[in-house]
C-alpha cells in the first residue's frame, strides 16, 4: 500500500532541494538566475518565469533574466511602485493573480501570455532588491506550498545577486584605493621614504591615505590622513579629500591654510563626513618642517643618540566638525640630518581593552634612526602581527646626507 503523506513529503523535499541545490552556486550569476528559473519552471509546472531587479539609480526594476513565453520581448522597465511588481515591493508579500486582467499601464499585465501569475519579493538586509514572476497560459490556483518554493528560489536568487554586488563593490573599491595609494613614493632629494598601507575590514579599502609630493616651492609635501567609515564610501571621500589638498597645497604658504581650506570644501562638498589629517611641508634644504594637526594624532621623531619623541603639537579640530572654528595652527620643528619622521593613523596603536597612550608608547620604542623602508618593516613586525579591526597606514621620512642647497 502507498503511503500517500510520506509520497508527499517526498515530493516537497525534492521541489525544495531543486531550487536550493549547492550545485548552483558553481555558476556565474547570470547563469545561475536562467538554471533557477529554468528549475522553478519545471517543479511549478508553469510556462514563463521573470526575475526584475533594482536599479537604484534609475528607480526601476529591470528584467534580468526570464525563461519560457516571452523570451524574445525587451527587458521590462518598470518604475518604482506601479504595476504588479511595484505592489509586491510595497507590501514586501507574495501577490497571487489567479486570472491575469490585462491592464495597459504595466508592463508585466499587458505584455504576459499569461493567464495566471505569482510574484514574490527579493529581500536582502529588510529591503527589496527584485521581484520574482512566474505565470501560466491557462488561469490557476497556486498554493501556499507554490509560494513557499517561489520564495526560496526569491532567496537563492538574492544571495546570488548579493554576492555579485558585494565582489563588485569590492573590485571598484580596490581600483579606487590602488589608483590614490602611490605604488611608489616619489624621489625627492635629501630624504629617503617608504609607506605601508593594511586593511582592518574585508572590504580590503577604507579611508585611510598617505600621501608625498614636491611643490613648486621645492618644500616637500607629506600627508597622512583618516576618514570616518569603511569600505567603498569612505574611499570615494578620501580621493576626493587627497585630490583637493593637493589642489589647495599648491595656493597655500603653510599647512593650515591649507588645512582651513579643505575643511571648508568638507563643509560644503562633503557634508556629514569627518576625516583627521596631519599636513606637514619640509624645507627644501631638509632641515626643518611645518607640521599641522587636525585632529590627527601627532608624529613621532627619531634622532640620533636621543630616545625617539612625540612630538609635543597644538591638535586643531578634525576636518568637518563644525563650520565656525578657532583658526588653524601650525608648528615649526627642526628636522635633524639622519632623522625619521613616523606618520601613522590610529590602527596602528589602537587595541581593544588598551588606552591609546600604551600603544604610542610601542610605537615610539619601534622607532630608531634608520632608513625608511628598514624602520617600517621593524614598526610592522612589532605592531601589526596580528590583524587589526582598523586600517593602518604609515609613512616614514628619513634625512639623509644630500641636501639641496
Amino acid at each position: 500500500m502507498i503511503d500517500v503523506q510520506a509520497s508527499g513529503s517526498d515530493e516537497r523535499l525534492r521541489r525544495i532541494e531543486v531550487v536550493t541545490d549547492a550545485a548552483l552556486s558553481q555558476l556565474g550569476v547570470k547563469d545561475l538566475l536562467e538554471e533557477l528559473l529554468d528549475r522553478v519552471r519545471e517543479v511549478l509546472g508553469v510556462e514563463t518565469a521573470e526575475i526584475l531587479l533594482l536599479d537604484v539609480h534609475a528607480q526601476q526594476f529591470v528584467t534580468a533574466a526570464r525563461k519560457g513565453l516571452g523570451d524574445a520581448r525587451p527587458r521590462s522597465r518598470i518604475p518604482v511602485g506601479r504595476g504588479l511588481a511595484g505592489r509586491i515591493a510595497q507590501e514586501m508579500q507574495p501577490v497571487i493573480l489567479d486570472e491575469v486582467v490585462a491592464d495597459p499601464d504595466d508592463q508585466i499585465l499587458s505584455g504576459h501570455q499569461a493567464r495566471s501569475l505569482v510574484g514574490v519579493p527579493m529581500l536582502a538586509g529588510g529591503e527589496v532588491i527584485g521581484v520574482v514572476l512566474v505565470g501560466g497560459v491557462r488561469p490557476r490556483r497556486f498554493s501556499a506550498a507554490d509560494v513557499q518554493l517561489l520564495q526560496l528560489a526569491a532567496d537563492r536568487a538574492s544571495l546570488a545577486t548579493r554576492t555579485q554586488a558585494s565582489g563588485l563593490d569590492r573590485t571598484a573599491a580596490l581600483a579606487l584605493q590602488r589608483s590614490l595609494l602611490p605604488t611608489h613614493l616619489p624621489q625627492a632629494p635629501g630624504v629617503d621614504m617608504a609607506a605601508r598601507y593594511v586593511p582592518g575590514h574585508d572590504a580590503g579599502v577604507g579611508g585611510d591615505w598617505y600621501d608625498v609630493f614636491t611643490l613648486p616651492s621645492g618644500w616637500l609635501g607629506v600627508v597622512i590622513g583618516d576618514v570616518s567609515g569603511h569600505g567603498l564610501p569612505a574611499a570615494v571621500v578620501m580621493g576626493r579629500l587627497r585630490s583637493a589638498l593637493r589642489a589647495y597645497a599648491l595656493v597655500c604658504d603653510d599647512p593650515a591654510s591649507a588645512l582651513t581650506l579643505l575643511d571648508r570644501k568638507i563643509h560644503h562638498f562633503e557634508a556629514g563626513n569627518l576625516a583627521t589629517v596631519l599636513y606637514a611641508v619640509i624645507s627644501p634644504d631638509r632641515t626643518t618642517m611645518r607640521v599641522s594637526l587636525a585632529g590627527h594624532l601627532p608624529p613621532i621623531l627619531a634622532t640620533p643618540g636621543r630616545p625617539a619623541e612625540i612630538l609635543t603639537l597644538p591638535v586643531d579640530l578634525p576636518l568637518g566638525v563644525g563650520p565656525r572654528q578657532p583658526a588653524r595652527r601650525y608648528t615649526e620643528v627642526a628636522f635633524p640630518s639622519d632623522a625619521v619622521l613616523i606618520c601613522y593613523t590610529d590602527g596602528l596603536i589602537e587595541r581593544r581593552g588598551e588606552v591609546i597612550d600604551v600603544g604610542m608608547d610601542r610605537l615610539r620604542a619601534a622607532v630608531e634612526p634608520a632608513p625608511a623602508e628598514t624602520v617600517c618593516a621593524r614598526i610592522m613586525s612589532t605592531l601589526a602581527a596580528e590583524q587589526t579591526i582598523d586600517d593602518i597606514a604609515l609613512l616614514a621620512i628619513h634625512t639623509t646626507g644630500g641636501r639641496l642647497s
